[in-house]
């Protein structure tokens, strides 16, 4: 963490009102269980599960608690709130710390409880939730961090009172419900675009999947499953570190994939232009990318020869490319 931000390296740097927060997406990630896993009561076996949490700021991934071994179906939600419970006692109540998350993970009393701790979340707010409106939050209609921001509100469900965000997407025009704990001080498009980075956890996952192979349980042991934990969130960490780097080097250049994804927008804005819209300009914003597989194998293939640290980022500089000239207005 210390390396990247000495770096400059801060994806949430459009989101000054941020500073004072860690933001991290959370969510659950199920793997096979061990092959002599043993059998619950009910003679049957499941996946096993773990929760970790993504750094929205420097794409660090951490291990947040494991939710079962595979002997039995968990839901992640009540290990969630566990989880939080027992950090609480050793957490200082004035660091602010931001979990978003899916639907799931709505409860309103329990969250109201988690803001005297410094435990904030976002989520998107479900179909058939119950909440009475109470009033208007004013907004800058103006500022380009609320483009598609149709209403910012405060409603309350059994005297516990919350915010809804109502986001139309410039560029499909479907509407999005999101609810959140953070104070009305927070600009509501920040609370949307936040919501939308979250699947950037999702991207690491495929990573530890796709490329680490970690599909299976180690053990059936916890303590072997949280070793496992780690050892997959250092594992990452070490490649993202080393991915981030590399793209600093050299100013004039950006990786293959920020290069097509920015190609992808500029398309997707020709095409919402033709239907009258736009896409939202903060999706131009730097986003934390999937690590590239050919960065994997670089560092894989250096640990296995001992080649330095400076030999093997100069082989991922050499395949950085040329910036794309954004367009981006609408």
């Amino acid at each position: 963490s210390e390396t990247l931000s000495s770096h400059g390296i801060d994806y949430l740097k459009s989101f000054p009102e941020l500073n004072d927060y860690t933001v991290l997406a959370a969510d659950g990630h199920f793997i096979d269980h061990a092959c002599h896993t043993e059998k619950g009561r009910n003679g049957k076996v499941y996946a096993a599960g773990f929760i970790y949490t993504l750094n929205l700021r420097n794409g660090l991934l951490r291990p947040f608690s494991l939710i079962t071994n595979g002997t039995r179906r968990h839901q992640e939600i009540p290990v969630l709130r566990d989880e939080l419970k027992r950090e609480n006692r050793t957490k200082n109540s004035t660091q602010k710390c931001l979990y978003v998350y899916d639907k799931a993970v709505t409860d309103y009393a329990f969250w109201n409880n988690q803001i005297e701790h410094g435990n904030l979340m976002i989520s998107v707010l479900k179909e058939n939730s119950v909440a009475t409106f109470v009033e208007s939050i004013h907004f800058d209609t103006s500022h380009e961090l609320n483009t598609g921001i149709e209403s910012y509100s405060t409603y309350e469900n059994n005297g516990i009172r919350f915010s809804i965000v109502n986001y139309r997407d410039p560029e499909t025009k479907k509407l999005h419900r999101f609810i959140t704990t953070l104070p009305g001080s927070i600009n509501p498009g920040t609370i949307a675009m936040l919501y939308f980075k979250r699947w950037t956890i999702e991207k690491a996952f495929n990573n530890s999947k796709s490329n680490l192979k970690e599909t299976k349980a180690w053990s059936s042991d916890n303590n072997s499953l949280k070793n496992q934990m780690r050892l997959t969130a250092m594992s990452y960490n070490l490649l993202r570190t080393v991915e981030e780097l590399s793209k600093i080097q050299d100013p004039e250049l950006i990786h293959p994939s920020d290069k097509k994804y920015t190609e992808d927008l500029e398309k997707r804005q020709q095409a919402a232009k033709k239907r009258g819209g736009f896409v939202n300009p903060l999706f131009f914003n730097e986003r934390i990318a999937r690590i590239s597989s050919y960065t994997i194998r670089a560092v894989q293939n250096a640990i296995m020869i001992g080649k330095s640290l400076s030999s093997f980022i100069n082989a991922l500089v050499a395949k950085l490319v040329p910036r794309v000239n954004q367009i981006g207005e609408h």
